[in-house]
């Protein structure tokens, strides 16, 4: 009961990063097979008591959707997933202040959380497969789907306490060699939690929050294994047989959470839309997402699990290709109130003389909905050769958009779509798999920009001195103290 205590109470800040680092040294497992995971509840809303696994299990696929589910039957059914992209136990030791520099945390925002919580619970080794298809886990628990939200449209949503709802927000992760990036990253997404708590406390809903990420940040180095192993000598002999019961328990795990993995997390086939047994267009997204305005505030509603994913076949009918014009149409039912939906994406390719080569591009994608249609221009910006796929981290018609409607009057300014990791082909498939893909990223980024005129600035001052000194010139007489002085007549 005394272990169990120092686990789900956390006394004091920077706690919190003590004991996962305590727990982890103590881990059977390498920690670079594993992430942590935090669950906490708002003020007045407490969690079940559940048994806490014991210093140095791993957390696997099973026991982690038993731990939600025991959390979920008694706690808010409005789950806010701070999902990052990597993380590990290292960086809670490293950037957590947890030995005294309590003023130096990156997690400041996370550790009052947790403390303000009536019963956090923190898990400190999952197995990754298990973390990554947490959003599977939730979703299916809830019987709800996710929204991706950003702190800014937060605030304009709703919630209501007896609806359930998962609202999943991405964090990025640092891979730059520089320790103090790191901890900037991690300090913005430390502050993104803080914020999203503000807005849900402004709100008065209860929720339930889990802090966790996709895969570790961290990995031990092939040479670090090797000196473990010389030092080690023939002691290794005795645990060799444990060792090796250890890491098939690991890899069967592992097994059995990369296919939900493959099901929920993004790594899932493309759609494909087939003309004579060939393919012809090729769609994939890691998140499709539609909104519409009714009663001054938008309604989303997440169709990737209708359109990818294992056991999954959209309807593709209505879709055509040919050497000049393809369209590719997704067909749904029951969308956003609108019992007939579908998503269209019509492309054409042509030869243009400038480039002496023909390119291809997304000339709209409209969503037609019980007899009407939105459509979008997406000609200008969504674009690339023919015999490439184009590629974009998102495309929207509201955030930096490269979608535009076509009128002022157009149904689509009631409308917005969000493509998050979007890639599409319409032409040239061959082999059942993406060509090279045209970024929509573009070489000269704001940062290259800076860094052009900064150097051009002082290449212009470093010039401009050099011409000043080389037009220095030095007296050709000079006052000989033992002649007559230098006479300078005052007039002409």
């Amino acid at each position: 009961m005394a272990a169990e205590r120092r686990m789900r109470m956390i006394s004091g800040r920077g706690c919190v990063t003590v004991f996962l680092a305590v727990l982890c040294t103590f881990s059977s497992g390498t920690c670079d097979e594993q992430v942590p995971l935090m669950l906490w509840t708002s003020e007045g809303s407490g969690l079940p008591s559940q048994a806490v696994p014991a210093a140095g299990h791993v957390v696997g696929f099973s026991q982690l959707s038993s731990y939600l589910e025991t959390a979920l039957g008694s706690a808010p059914r409005n789950v806010l997933l701070f999902l990052q992209d990597k993380m590990s136990i290292e960086d809670f030791t490293m950037y957590g202040g947890a030995f005294g520099n309590r003023q130096d945390s990156a997690f400041p925002n996370l550790e009052e959380a947790l403390l303000s919580s009536p019963s956090p619970l923190v898990l400190p080794a999952v197995a990754w497969p298990a973390s990554s298809a947490v959003i599977g886990q939730l979703q299916d628990q809830l019987d709800t789907s996710p929204l991706y939200m950003e702190p800014e449209t937060l605030s304009q949503l709703r919630l209501n306490a007896s609806t359930p709802a998962l609202l999943v927000f991405r964090l990025p992760y640092s891979t730059k060699a520089d320790l103090m990036s790191a901890k900037e990253v991690l300090n913005g997404n430390d502050e993104v939690i803080g914020q999203v708590m503000s807005i849900m406390k402004s709100q008065s809903v209860p929720y339930t929050a889990i802090y966790t990420a996709m895969r570790p940040s961290r990995e031990v180095s092939s040479s670090l294994s090797m000196d473990m192993e010389a030092g080690v000598g023939g002691g290794r002999s005795l645990l060799q047989y444990g060792d090796r019961k250890r890491e098939r328990d690991r890899q069967r795990e592992r097994e059995r959470g990369q296919n939900k993995v493959n099901e929920r997390t993004g790594v899932y086939p493309p759609v494909e839309f087939k003309e004579g047994g060939a393919g012809c267009i090729m769609l994939w997204a890691e998140n499709l997402t539609v909104s519409v305005l009714r009663g001054g505030r938008w309604e989303r509603h997440d169709l990737t699990s209708l359109t990818f994913g294992e056991g999954v076949t959209p309807r593709l009918q209505g879709s055509l290709c040919n050497q000049s014009h393809s369209s590719l149409v997704l067909n749904y039912e029951n969308i956003l109130g609108h019992r007939s939906f579908k998503l269209v994406f019509a492309m054409s390719q042509r030869h243009y003389k400038v480039s002496a080569r023909r390119w291809f591009t997304l000339d709209s994608v409209e969503i037609e909905y019980d007899g009407q249609k939105a459509s979008f221009n997406g000609s200008r910006n969504v674009y690339a050769p023919a015999e490439y796929s184009y590629r974009c981290q998102s495309v929207t018609n509201f955030r930096y958009p490269l979608l535009v409607p076509r009128t002022s009057k157009d149904p689509a300014n009631q409308w917005r779509v969000s493509f998050t990791d979007f890639q599409i082909q319409g032409f040239n498939v061959a082999g059942g798999e993406f060509s090279y893909a045209s970024d929509c990223a573009g070489f000269f980024s704001p940062g290259i920009w800076m860094g052009l005129l900064s150097s051009l600035l002082m290449v212009l001052v470093l010039t401009y001195g050099l011409h000043m000194i080389m037009q220095l010139h030095t007296m050709d007489r000079f006052d000989d103290p033992k002649g007559p002085a230098i006479s300078v007549p005052q007039t002409d």
